[in-house]
């Protein structure tokens, strides 16, 4: 009599952690319940996971509307900032502890308006990408190298909503319980790789404070503006974008909440002169909208008044080079040092196994091939990639072989034709 077959149960992917390993903590939101949080912090021992939620989409600022923390030895701990009047006290409490954040360049804005600046950092998704890992979003990470599958669904939320709903608050708590044990994992992969120095110095140069960046013209990051050619249009197109600004910023809502980037082209390209004209145009027929029709139609006829000196140039001032797809032909001999820069940084990235754009810059690489330096050496290249941001590590795989692709490339440039 043969015996029955064995059937291997199915193995689906893991369930999804839904539930805390302790009670999910009320929000902290007086001076006392935050001294008591800051004390039980400080008490805890090793590194602290941290994560702030923003309400992006919704308020004009970029504060946090809730900070998670988690540390050994302290449990995790929800303060809601709001009415705090800072958190310094708690950034210098955990001054000497490592600060473990998952994308920590989204996160270290909103904690240093907070009065939080960390001393040092470990962060999770940098170290995924140094190690080439595919897909490098907590939820991917965790579940790669953890086996743990998290739920992300209130990660767009409007986390400046009062009071937090607790569903919003157990996703919250749930990612700080893991990014400790995540961190410790890539930390083994990246000594296993070598790569535990590298990914030092660039956590490092991420806790270095440094000035927030100031666009020159923000006006022209509006979405659709590559439709507007001519300069009285574009002259709208600022004027429009400037009164949202406004309107967004005192109403601490988010400007495309205001005003759609959509609308502020539509407007642009029909240059509406009176109100009348201005509400009958398909995007500004909202009831919102249209409640402010007379600021944005005051705003299209100052710009259509302006004197032509006073309009917006054509083209976006430039700091660095121009667009490489203009350089074949404004330079043929910097497209050729760029081919031949660009291959050399792929063939580095591909034997490391990283992004291209995190073994240097692609800026930095732009700007070295448009405007090398003289004498091109090794020495001048690395003190170029140095002066524009680059780390040692960095310096030390890319300095000799980009020396060389530039050379090679300037030699080819002066091979007489046949």
């Amino acid at each position: 009599m043969s015996e029955e077959p064995v059937v291997e149960p199915e193995t689906g992917p893991p369930a999804p952690v839904l539930e805390t390993r302790e009670p999910v903590p009320e929000p902290v939101a007086t001076r006392a319940a935050f001294e008591d949080a800051v004390a039980r912090l400080a008490a805890g021992t090793g590194p602290v996971a941290i994560d702030a939620e923003r309400a992006s989409g919704y308020r004009y600022s970029a504060r946090a509307y809730l900070v998670q923390l988690r540390r050994a030895g302290a449990g995790t701990v929800l303060v809601d900032p709001i009415g705090l009047g800072g958190m310094a006290a708690l950034g210098e409490a955990l001054q000497d502890a490592e600060w473990v954040l998952h994308a920590a360049s989204q996160d270290l804005p909103c904690l240093a308006e907070e009065g939080m600046h960390p001393g040092t950092l470990f962060d999770t998704e940098l170290a995924g990408r140094l190690l080439g890992m595919p897909r490098v979003g907590l939820q991917a990470m965790v579940l790669d190298l953890l086996g743990y599958h998290l739920e992300k669904g209130y990660s767009a939320a409007d986390w400046s909503t009062r009071p937090l709903p607790e569903p919003w608050l157990r996703y919250a708590a749930l990612d700080v319980e893991v990014l400790v044990e995540l961190r410790d994992a890539l930390e083994q992969r990246l000594a296993d790789a070598g790569k535990l120095e590298w990914a030092r110095e660039e956590f490092a140069a991420l806790a270095t404070p440094r000035a927030p960046l100031v666009r020159a013209e923000p006006w022209r990051r509006t979405s659709g503006l590559h439709r507007v050619r001519k300069r009285r249009q574009l002259a709208v197109v600022r004027e429009l974008w400037t009164t949202r600004d406004e309107v967004a910023r005192d109403r601490d809502i988010a400007p495309g909440r205001v005003l759609p980037d959509a609308a502020i082209v539509e407007a642009a390209l029909a240059s509406p002169r009176s109100v009348e004209e201005l509400v009958a145009l398909p995007l500004f027929g909202g009831r919102g909208t249209r409640r402010r029709a007379g600021q944005w139609a005051g705003a299209v006829r100052r710009a259509l008044a302006l004197d032509e000196d006073a309009l917006p140039s054509a083209g976006a001032p430039l700091d660095g080079p121009p667009p490489a797809r203009a350089w074949a032909d404004r330079d043929p001999a910097a497209a050729d040092r760029l081919t031949f820069a660009r291959t050399a940084m792929g063939a580095i990235a591909a034997e490391h196994s990283m992004p291209v754009e995190n073994l240097l810059t692609p800026d930095t690489v732009r700007r070295l091939a448009w405007d090398p330096p003289v004498p091109l050496t090794v020495e001048a290249v690395a003190e170029f990639a140095r002066a524009h941001g680059a780390r040692e590590w960095q310096v030390g795989l890319t300095a000799a072989a980009l020396t060389d692709a530039l050379s090679r490339a300037d030699a080819l440039g002066r091979v007489p034709e046949d």
